[in-house]
C-alpha cells in the first residue's frame, strides 16, 4: 500500500528536544534505535500520504478498521468488524435507481486517547467534519465524502451513512481518526480550513499526548532527524515491551547501512530502509549472518516514474510508449537485485485478486520505440538526440530522491538506455522532505520523477489515477495522481468498481483498468519492490512465520527473545 513536505512547524520550546539517549540505545534490550531513508513530512494521520509518515506514526497511531499483516480486515479501534452478514452493515435505497449503505460500528469500550480522554463517537464526527471539506488538505477525501452523515447514537456506537453501496466499506485506515478535544479548537480558531495544516497541533506540538491513541506516544523530536516514541500509559492493549523506540531519519542508504554495521542502529526498517543490493551482499556475510536474520518478502510496494504531459514530448502517447519499450527492465532486476523485484505491468500486483495476467505488456524493443519515436515526429538529430519539427529536443529532466542507491542506479541505467533511442536524460535529485512535500504534488518536475506507492488489498487507484486525486490549490493540494491524470473511463471505473460488492463482478472492471493504464501510460512501471528486512537476532516480532511482515499494526507485540 506505499505519499508538502514542509518542515514540521516544531518551537523548541514547547518540543523541549534533545538528542535520544544513545546509552541506552546501544546497551540495554529495554530501547530500540530504528533507521530509516526518509523523514515523514507531517505527522498527521491524514495529511501527506507519504510511507515515511504512515510507517513512523503505526508506533504511536491505531485507526479504527484496517488490514492486518494477513491482509485481513480487523478492528482495532471497535469491537467487530461490521460485514452484511453480521449485520452491522446494509444497503438502502436512495432513490432513482441508486444504493447507499449504513454501516455501524461499535468503539472499544477501553479505547482512549494518550491523555487519558476516552475514544468517542464525538470523535468521529468531528474528524468527518474535517476531512469531508477539500480545502483542509486531506490526502483522501475521497474516503470522507462518500459518507454523507455520521449519525452518533451514544459515546460508542456510531452509524455512518454512505451515498455508495462499496466494498470496502468496513476499511477505515484512511479515515484519519482525529482528537475532537483538541483539534477542534484549532479549526473553531481558523479564519480559514485551508490553514489547517499549518496549526494543526500533530505539526506545532506532535508531543501532545492526546494526539496519539497506539501502544506507544511521541515524546522527542527532532524535524528532520529522530523520532522518540515511549510507551503510552492510556493504551488499553498488550503492553509494548521498549521504554523507548527512536526512529532516526538517515537518507544516504549507504551511510544507514554503516551505521548498522556500527551498533549505532539496532534494525532498518523494512520500508524506506537498505536497498536489495545491499541487503542481497550482506546476507552473504557469515559475520552478518550470526547477529541478523535476512527476509526478503514481496509486498504492495510499487515502483513507478510519474510523468508530466504538459512536456512537449510527452503529450504524446507514441512516446511516452516508446519509452517503456527503451528500458530493458528484465535485465535491470535481474543484474541489480538478482531478479528479485517482479516487473511490473501496471500498478496491479501479481498478488491482487485484481491482477490481469494478460494486461499489454512492453517488453524490451528498442527498434519498436524508435519507430513510435518517428512517428510522432522526433528525428535523430546531428549529435543522435531527437529533435521534432519544432526544433525542440527530446530532453528530459529526471528526478527522485538523493541518497537513494538503488534509485540512482536505476536511473543511470535507463539514461543510458533512452540514449540509445535518442532520448537526452538529465538527472536531478532532491531531498525526500522537498520532494514529496513541493516537487511532486505541485509538479515541478519537468518530465520524470520516480517514487514508489504502498498500498492495501484490492485498493482502487482513487488518489492515484482518478481526476479527483489531482492535487490542486483548491484542495489544498492534496491526493497523489501527481500525474495529472485525468479520463473519463478510468474515474467511471474506479467508480464502478468500488460500488460492486460481488468480487468475481469486479475482475472484469479492474482488467478494464489496466486496459486503459497500459494504452495511456500516464506512468511507466518499473517494478514490485521486495523490500529488505534485516532484524537483529534478539528482536522479536517484526517478521512473522507465513505473514506479512508488521508494517501494518501490531508494534506493541515486539520483544526481547
Amino acid at each position: 500500500m506505499t505519499i508538502s513536505i514542509k518542515p514540521l512547524l516544531v518551537a523548541a520550546a514547547l518540543l523541549q528536544v534533545m538528542a535520544p539517549s544513545q546509552t541506552l540505545a546501544q546497551g540495554a534490550k529495554d530501547t530500540l534505535t530504528i533507521g530509516m531513508s526518509q523523514y515523514p513530512p507531517s505527522l498527521h494521520p491524514g495529511i501527506e500520504p507519504t510511507v515515511a509518515k504512515t510507517y513512523a506514526i503505526r508506533f504511536g497511531y491505531r485507526p479504527i478498521t484496517a488490514y492486518n499483516d494477513n491482509r485481513k480486515m480487523e478492528c482495532f479501534l471497535c469491537t467487530e468488524v461490521p460485514t452484511i452478514a453480521n449485520g452491522r452493515a446494509k444497503t438502502v435505497d436512495l432513490g432513482g435507481g441508486k444504493k447507499g449503505m449504513t454501516v455501524k460500528f461499535t468503539l472499544h469500550p477501553k479505547a482512549q486517547w494518550g491523555d487519558g480522554t476516552p475514544i468517542t463517537s464525538k470523535d468521529v464526527a468531528f474528524s468527518w467534519t474535517v476531512g469531508v471539506k477539500p480545502e483542509s488538505g486531506f490526502a483522501r477525501p475521497d474516503v470522507f465524502q462518500r459518507i454523507t452523515k455520521v449519525e452518533t447514537l451514544d459515546a460508542k456506537n456510531f452509524v455512518l451513512h454512505m451515498n455508495k453501496a462499496e466494498y470496502d466499506f468496513a476499511d477505515l485506515v484512511d479515515f484519519a481518526l482525529l482528537p475532537a478535544h483538541l483539534e477542534e479548537p484549532v479549526v473553531k480558531g481558523l479564519a480559514t480550513l485551508a490553514d489547517y495544516n499549518k496549526n494543526t497541533l500533530y505539526n506545532r506540538t506532535p508531543t501532545t499526548a492526546g494526539l496519539w491513541n497506539g501502544p506507544y506516544k511521541l515524546a522527542q523530536i527532532q524535524s528532520g532527524a529522530f523520532l522518540v516514541f515511549e510507551p503510552n500509559p492510556n493504551w488499553w492493549g498488550q503492553k509494548p515491551h521498549f521504554k523507548r523506540i527512536t526512529v532516526k531519519t538517515i537518507e544516504n542508504t549507504a551511510t544507514l547501512e554503516a551505521n548498522l554495521r556500527s551498533g549505532d542502529l539496532d534494525y532498518i526498517s523494512g520500508v524506506l530502509g537498505l536497498s536489495m543490493d545491499q541487503g542481497l551482499a550482506m546476507a552473504k556475510e557469515p559475520a552478518l549472518q550470526q547477529k541478523f536474520d535476512f527476509e526478503f518478502p514481496l509486498g504492495l510496494v510499487y515502483e513507478h516514474i510519474d510523468l508530466n504531459r504538459n512536456h512537449p514530448g510527452l503529450k504524446d502517447k507514441r512516446v511516452r510508449q516508446a519509452l517503456l519499450l527503451g528500458i530493458d527492465r528484465e535485465t535491470l532486476v535481474k543484474q541489480l537485485v538478482d531478479g528479485k523485484f517482479p516487473v511490473a505491468h501496471s500498478w496491479v500486483n501479481p498478488l491482487e485478486p485484481g491482477y490481469d495476467a494478460n494486461v499489454t505488456k512492453y517488453p524490451f524493443d528498442p527498434a519498436r520505440a524508435k519507430i513510435l519515436l518517428d512517428q510522432a515526429g522526433f528525428k535523430p538529430g546531428a549529435d543522435g538526440i531527437r529533435v521534432n519539427g519544432a526544433g525542440q529536443r527530446l530532453s528530459l529532466e529526471y528526478m527522485t530522491t538523493a541518497g537513494n542507491k538503488m534509485r540512482e542506479l536505476v536511473q543511470q541505467v535507463l539514461q543510458n538506455q533512452w540514449k540509445q533511442i535518442g532520448v537526452e536524460v538529465v538527472i536531478k535529485n532532491v531531498p525526500a522532505r522537498t520532494y514529496f512535500g513541493e516537487t511532486l504534488k505541485k509538479q515541478q518536475f519537468t518530465a520524470l520523477a520516480q517514487l514508489a506507492w504502498s498500498s492495501n488489498p484490492e485498493s482502487p487507484p482513487t488518489s492515484t489515477l482518478a481526476t479527483s486525486g489531482i492535487p490542486t490549490a483548491a484542495n489544498n493540494f492534496a491526493g497523489a495522481n501527481y500525474p495529472q491524470f485525468s479520463h473519463p473511463g478510468m474515474d467511471k471505473l474506479i467508480d464502478d468498481v468500488q460500488r460492486e460488492l460481488d468480487p468475481a463482478k469486479r475482475k472484469p472492471l479492474w482488467f478494464e483498468m489496466q486496459k486503459i493504464y497500459t494504452d495511456e501510460l500516464p506512468v511507466l512501471p518499473l517494478y514490485f519492490r521486495t523490500d529488505v528486512y534485516v532484524v537483529p537476532k534478539w528482536l522479536n516480532g517484526v517478521l512473522k512465520t507465513g505473514q506479512l511482515p508488521s508494517n501494518y499494526f501490531g508494534q506493541e507485540s515486539w520483544g526481547v527473545r
